[in-house]
């Protein structure tokens, strides 16, 4: 059974897990520090539709050391918006919206992070010698007003709404001498796109129809260079407003108006409209409206899937084991105050097996302070999360929620021992202690900072 563990046992969970990192960290607190760098940070200031970017600094006090991202282009914050953002290796990609279905200049922007990696023996350390800089843009009224932006495989998937199909981008072709060759656009899905890919063969892109022809839509895309097109078929799910997708563990997991949707990956598009088999799981009914359950996104934690959802009663973090050979949904209920919603967990995991989640309590209504949830999601390290425990519930600083805009954003730093949380409504980023679960630092950026990556692992 999933039991809730209480914030004074917070410590005593974590110490066997990283009682080094604690006694290193304690020790140097007393002493004068060098100042280094630990992480180069990118966010996104929504107030002004820019990414920024600074170097974290640790000394005596945590400071952030801005660098300006050359080239970056202007966004009219009247007519234009920054969407989704993902970073694999030295490369940021973000997303770019506008407010008349991508009619006036919507695409994406990619960013050389200006990091270098060198290796050191059985792990690598990451230097930032360069500064930021634009590496490639593609913006215009023929990118089709993306909203949804993925990383699968070492590639990035972009959701070209408009266009009813996705980009797939690759980072090392577009730091490479074949920039123009880095995205290729495949036909599939529509209106509002969200996505997985599997081993850069196959991906499956959603429709979000809730009626017609396209009610519960997915298409099966081949993503084989030689193969475009190739054997491509569409399934169904027995509902429609599908917003929700990913892949894990050969298995594919969409999210439909009722509960949750499976399918085993094609990698091979072996199968037909017909033979692939659409299995489905219920989260269950909202006991006042009678509705059913559903979530809108998804996380990976190693082999499990995770999401949250509510009813008129409860919250909860859902997990489900992708490898099972019947998938079954688990719930770990979350107390949330009235007027606060939970956001899509965020994951850590670390080489030695610690797998935690963080989940916002963001304010959508009402006056609650606002938290951040945070879940031990296998105490034990069996690999079977059933044992998952809610850690602690911190308060954080304000959100600014506007639609999808405004939430707050955390990201994990290379080594797994510090987060940084941006709160777009207080201007500020907050450096935490994973080790502690404490706030070292509360930094003022002059800005609505919201999404938020760092750079490297």
């Amino acid at each position: 059974m999933l039991k809730n563990l209480s914030t004074f046992s917070a410590l005593a969970l974590l110490l066997p897990l990283s009682a080094g990192w604690l006694c290193a960290e304690e020790a140097s607190s007393a002493k004068h520090r060098e100042p280094r760098v630990i992480a180069r940070l990118f966010w996104q200031n929504e107030a002004a539709a820019t990414v920024q970017c600074a170097d974290l600094i640790q000394g005596d006090k945590w400071t952030l050391a801005p660098q300006p991202v050359t080239d970056f282009p202007t966004i009219d914050i009247d007519s234009q918006s920054l969407v989704q953002m993902e970073a694999i290796g030295n490369v940021l990609l973000v997303g770019v919206r506008d407010a008349e279905d991508g009619e006036l200049e919507s695409g994406w922007i990619a960013i050389d992070a200006g990091a270098v990696e060198e290796e050191h023996g059985d792990h690598t350390h990451w230097r930032f010698p360069h500064a930021p800089k634009v590496l490639a843009q593609r913006l215009d009224d023929q990118q089709g007003n993306p909203a949804h932006l993925y990383q699968y495989d070492g590639a990035f998937y972009l959701a070209n709404d408009q266009n009813d199909g996705f980009t797939r981008i690759r980072p090392k072709q577009l730091a490479g001498d074949n920039a123009e060759q880095a995205a290729t656009f495949f036909s599939g899905g529509g209106d509002h796109i969200t996505l997985a890919a599997v081993d850069d063969q196959v991906a499956y892109s959603t429709w979000i129809d809730r009626d017609g022809d396209n009610q519960g839509r997915i298409d099966v895309v081949n993503l084989r260079d030689d193969q475009a097109g190739k054997g491509n078929y569409t399934i169904q799910t027995p509902t429609g407003g599908l917003h929700g997708a990913t892949a894990n563990s050969g298995r594919v997991f969409f999210a439909p108006a009722d509960g949750i949707c499976w399918v085993d990956a094609d990698r091979n598009l072996s199968q037909n409209e017909k033979t692939a088999e659409v299995h489905h799981l219920s989260l269950g009914e909202d006991p006042e409206t009678e509705r059913p359950l559903r979530t809108g996104a998804f996380a990976n934690a190693g082999h499990w899937v995770t999401f949250t959802s509510r009813s008129s009663d409860e919250s909860f973090l859902g997990l489900i084991d992708a490898t099972a050979t019947e998938p079954t949904i688990q719930k770990l209920p979350l107390e949330t105050a009235e007027g606060l919603r939970l956001t899509t967990p965020r994951i850590l995991e670390t080489p030695s097996g610690l797998k935690m989640a963080f989940l916002f309590q963001d304010r959508h209504d009402g006056d609650a302070e606002e938290q951040l949830s945070v879940v031990n999601l296998d105490p034990d390290r069996d690999g079977d999360f059933s044992d998952a425990k809610l850690v602690k519930s911190m308060p954080v600083g304000r959100s600014k929620v506007v639609g999808h805009s405004g939430h707050h954003d955390i990201c994990v730093l290379p080594g797994g021992r510090y987060a940084c949380v941006t709160n777009p409504g207080d201007g500020t980023i907050w450096v935490l202690s994973l080790t502690k679960l404490e706030v070292l630092e509360k930094i003022s950026v002059d800005a609505a900072p919201g999404r938020i990556v760092t750079v490297g692992k």
